[in-house]
């Protein structure tokens, strides 16, 4: 089963700049996980309808280039 990213920018209403930055660092952030523990087999820890659980990400096409 893959897992789709949502990588759309979002926007933040507060008015501090560094805090309008802070969703697009998240989804960096969340990317940059999913990298690692594709590359080191480890699971990936997530929230899924509101427990915390364990996954094994699968690489994609995308992480072979």
């Amino acid at each position: 089963m893959s897992t789709v990213i949502n990588t759309a920018p979002k926007l933040s209403r507060l008015a501090d700049l560094d805090m309008q930055a802070a969703p697009a660092a998240l989804i960096r952030a969340a990317q940059r996980a999913r990298e690692i523990a594709t590359r080191t087999h480890t699971p990936l820890v997530i929230n899924k309808n509101g427990k915390l659980v364990e996954e094994i990400v699968q690489p994609t096409l995308a992480d072979k280039e």
